[in-house]
């Protein structure tokens, strides 16, 4: 009975202390967007983690597609916060691929958000840009009982004909 209780406060005060520091992590990613905000536009690339570390990257760009500033953040954690990355300034935007050397020092995941930011960048430029909406867990699941209903269903009507 005792073990409950403390299994009970333990997993509250871990589940405080993980949204304390969510809190303060998405806090930092608004700091430090405004502060890019300000410089110029800011593209935005992400290779999120499920296993593996997420990542962002942000570049400010000036009106002539050039980097002002640059910063990643890389963790599994929200303890990761974003670093800058000062190589990258003055590169222009649209060569940031993985055939460019300096991004092919970076790790893959990394490598991966910058080609993502290159190119909804490039896509917002040209008017091309559509976000992408995303369904919670609870309505894919419910899309793929269906379509696995629908599955077995015709399959059995085909063997009944």
């Amino acid at each position: 009975m005792a073990f409950t209780y403390i299994f009970g406060f333990v997993a509250i005060a871990a589940l405080l202390i993980q949204t304390a520091f969510g809190y303060f992590q998405v806090k930092h990613f608004n700091t430090v967007y405004q502060e890019l905000r300000r410089k110029g536009k800011v593209a935005i690339g992400r290779r999120s983690g499920k296993i593996q570390s997420g990542t962002i990257v942000f570049f400010a760009v000036d009106k002539d597609d050039k980097i002002l500033d640059a910063r990643i953040m890389q963790g599994v954690t929200v303890l990761a916060r974003f670093k800058p990355r000062n190589e990258y300034i003055g590169q222009d935007i649209h060569f940031i691929d993985r055939y460019h050397p300096l991004v092919q020092k970076e790790n893959k995941l990394i490598q991966i958000a910058m080609e993502d930011a290159r190119e909804i960048y490039l896509r917002v430029a040209i008017g091309n840009y559509v976000e992408e909406k995303k369904g919670n867990v609870l309505q894919e699941t419910v899309m793929n009982v269906g379509l696995a209903k629908n599955w077995l269903l015709s399959k059995f009507n085909k063997r009944s004909v």
